[in-house]
């Protein structure tokens, strides 16, 4: 969230980089409650001075063997209006706190303006879209066919938006699976943790998918728990509430999960295929860094997805997301969309993002530069490393050969057991 002292000392500044992405702030009104809050701490202070004061006399009545009732008498209704103004201080806390947590990051000066999708910037792209001397075909029909997917069985056991991996088709999720830990860890300096599939709300709230997006998350019922919709979540609040040294940063990490989200809101919108599931695989990459190193850490986690891609031969681009199109925890936005025959253009499949200190003041992750020095907030980020079953679709879609087979890159073979097409 943001820092409400900066807000309200640079309310003009706040409005206009809120505005750049459609959000409104309500400055006077955080400082209207800010102001009241405060009132109130100095009342209480002043009645918890005024009662040590009267404790004291009180302490000395009784050594002199002089009665103290009276005074003991009007202290206690002063212990009971501290309580009762503590009480309204802690629902003005409350108040603000949930005001600061619906509040978007503020997007970076360098962010291009915009206000939606069709506005994001072209960085850099790589390869060529496949031509091909047939008729495409989509990567469910290629699935079905090849009886690498199974999306009836899928719908029997789950419902729908959810698919069976099977024979070669799951040998080549798990093989992707791999192949992108392996470039992250030993070639991007990332450390591969596997955290829990599960988390709190104290977690989801650190990473800003609480309060605001709760509709967009699988709660198990009789529990305060979810099922996590990205290892952003895991990842992030690994150093929750932790004060880490500086000379320890930056710390990066990544992690396979599988990924759950109830696609709140997308009804009608690739309903086929592995583009939009409820339960996908992915690999997400996560780094604590320090303020003044983050925006550089963005571009090397951003390059690390990217050479996935490449070595998969896949024709990709690079996108700078609009001040408009960022997520809500973004100050600042790579997307990397990959090229899909079946529908002529590109389809995300990773997205990098520089939080800045927007959830490290949620999770209490900070650091300290010296013994001596106040703890700082760390610069968190994130980014998908890439979506597996995405990639999965995209190989499918772009190695289709005429005869029906799919050829599978010189690069993942390894991981096939030297497979070099399915078919």
């Amino acid at each position: 969230m943001l820092d409400l002292k900066w807000v309200l000392d640079n309310a003009p500044e706040a409005r206009r980089r809120l505005a750049r992405r459609g959000a409104d702030l309500d400055a006077d009104g955080l400082a209207r409650l800010q102001e009241e809050r405060k009132a109130l701490q100095k009342r209480v202070e002043d009645l918890r001075a005024e009662r040590n004061k009267a404790s004291e006399g009180v302490a000395c009545a009784k050594r002199e063997g002089r009665g103290a009732a009276d005074v003991i008498a009007a202290m206690k209704k002063v212990g009971d209006e501290i309580s009762a103004l503590e009480e309204k201080v802690r629902v003005l806390e409350e108040r603000l706190r949930s005001e600061l947590l619906n509040i978007p990051n503020l997007p970076d000066d360098g962010v291009p303006d915009g206000s939606g999708a069709g506005d994001n910037v072209e960085v850099r792209r790589f390869g060529e879209p496949p031509r091909f001397a047939f008729d495409v075909e989509p990567h469910w029909e290629i699935g079905r066919r090849l009886g690498l997917l199974d999306f009836d069985r899928a719908a029997k056991i789950a419902g729908a938006r959810f698919a069976v991996s099977l024979d070669a088709g799951a040998r080549l999720e798990r093989a992707l699976i791999n192949f992108m830990l392996d470039i992250h860890t030993r070639e991007s300096g990332f450390t591969e943790i596997l955290p829990p599939f599960i988390a709190n709300e104290d977690s989801l709230t650190g990473t800003g998918n609480l309060p605001k997006f709760a509709a967009d998350l699988f709660k198990l019922e009789g529990y305060t728990w979810y099922l996590i919709p990205t290892a952003e979540v895991p990842l992030t609040n690994y150093f929750r509430d932790e004060v880490l040294e500086a000379d320890s940063l930056p710390r990066r990490f990544a992690a396979y999960t599988p990924c759950f989200r109830s696609e709140a809101g997308s009804y009608g919108k690739d309903i086929r295929g592995l583009i939009r599931q409820h339960q996908f695989n992915k690999v997400e990459m996560m780094v604590f860094s320090l303020p003044e190193r983050s925006f550089e850490e963005l571009e090397k986690m951003t390059a690390s997805a990217e050479e996935v891609l490449r070595r998969l031969e896949l024709p990709h681009r690079v996108v700078s997301l609009c001040a408009g199109d960022l997520g809500f925890a973004g100050a600042k936005t790579y997307d990397l969309e990959v090229w899909m025959p079946e529908r002529s253009g590109f389809v995300e499949i990773s997205s990098c993002s520089n939080c800045t200190d927007f959830q490290a003041r949620r999770a209490n992750i900070r650091f300290r530069r010296g013994p001596k020095t106040r703890p700082e907030y760390v610069h968190t980020l994130n980014g998908s490393g890439v979506a597996v079953g995405r990639t999965v679709a995209a190989l499918l879609e772009c190695g289709q050969q005429k005869d029906g087979s799919v050829r599978l890159p010189e690069a993942l073979r390894p991981y096939m057991g030297g497979l070099e097409k399915i078919g």
